[in-house]
């Protein structure tokens, strides 16, 4: 990576501004705008707001205003929706611009969304510019890496990943995400209305499959409350006896009705064991272990800004993890 690569960010929430201080730190990736639609943001320096050193760059409220010359790729971070970010795709597109996101249902939505999927890949297409979702669950923990690890592997029999964090040290909107405080009804009222749940869970497990080549007959999706036996309290953070302290949520993908890939993600306030997992039944077998697990929020910011470098430099279209350049740290 030789010339200096501009970029715009297209959302200033907490994971964009992680992302801010992340692009100050790097001599060859140049923040030259941002945007956000929130009113006490717009107009605001965005260094100030990340709480490092001014970046002399106000925070405008539409891509329009923000562009003084094309950025190379727009770092898009705003929401977790494919439907609600494909507007905001399409119109960055439009511009001819790349795209990183951190959307976790646009990191494989070929067989959630194939509609929106077949949108973007062809406005990407022709406007000659490439999009990539990616993070670290979805987008690598628990698809790309075991993906990834079954190259050593002759046979493939069954793929087991397993995510278990301590929510207390991530970002408040995900202790929210999780269900965090809430009572047993609310969280199971939330997980009706959609609004509690893993989001990518289910596109990891197709990214997984489509790499293999399986062909599943359908996947499952189960999600359940981690319900504290005894209060916890660390500093302004108290959740009561019998209150939820998080979600457990597996993921099943079955061929020939046989589960084939078992994604199990625990996320909960004060989960003492933490790690990640990955076995997998083939021939030779393998069984990787991260002890104590690994920082979400830094993790996917980090890897949205490795992924610049790359988005640059890959084929038009609408692409997955599994089809770029792997990613290092740059």
């Amino acid at each position: 990576m030789s010339k200096e690569i501009n970029v715009i960010q297209y959302g200033i929430g907490p994971i964009g501004l992680m992302i801010t201080r992340f692009l100050s730190e790097r001599e060859r990736i140049k923040i030259i705008g941002a945007v956000d639609n929130d009113p006490l943001k717009i107009g605001k320096d965005l260094g100030e707001l990340a709480g490092i050193h001014p970046l002399n760059i106000k925070v405008a409220g539409s891509l329009n205003s923000a562009m003084g010359i094309k950025p190379d790729a727009v770092i898009l971070t705003t929401s977790s929706s494919l439907e609600k970010i494909k507007p905001q795709v399409l119109e960055i597109l439009s511009h001819g611009i790349n795209i990183v996101s951190t959307c976790e249902e646009l990191v494989y939505p070929w067989i959630t969304n194939p509609a929106a999927a077949n949108e973007i890949d062809s406005a990407a297409k022709k406007c000659n510019a490439a999009v990539l979702s990616t993070g670290v669950n979805p987008g690598f923990l628990m698809d790309f890496l075991p993906l990834s690890l079954t190259a050593v592997c002759t046979k493939v029999n069954k793929i087991t990943v397993e995510r278990i964090q301590d929510a207390q040290f991530r970002r408040i909107p995900f202790q929210k995400k999780i269900g965090a405080g809430l009572t047993v009804e609310e969280f199971h009222q939330k997980v009706k209305e959609g609004s509690i749940r893993h989001v990518g869970l289910t596109e990891s497990i197709h990214m997984i499959a489509s790499g293999i080549g399986w062909q599943l007959d359908r996947t499952e999706d189960k999600i359940e409350p981690v319900i504290a036996e005894e209060t916890f309290a660390n500093g302004s953070l108290v959740i009561e006896k019998g209150r939820c302290l998080g979600v457990k949520q597996t993921g099943r993908g079955l061929k020939d009705n046989t589960e084939v890939i078992t994604l199990n993600f625990t996320a909960s306030v004060g989960q003492q064991e933490t790690g990640e997992r990955i076995i997998i039944d083939g021939t030779p077998p393998v069984d990787l272990t991260i002890k104590n697990g690994i920082n979400g929020d830094t993790a996917t910011c980090a890897i949205a800004v490795n992924a610049v470098s790359r988005i640059i430099n890959t084929s038009p279209g609408l692409r997955t993890m599994a089809d770029i350049e792997p990613l290092t740290c740059l």
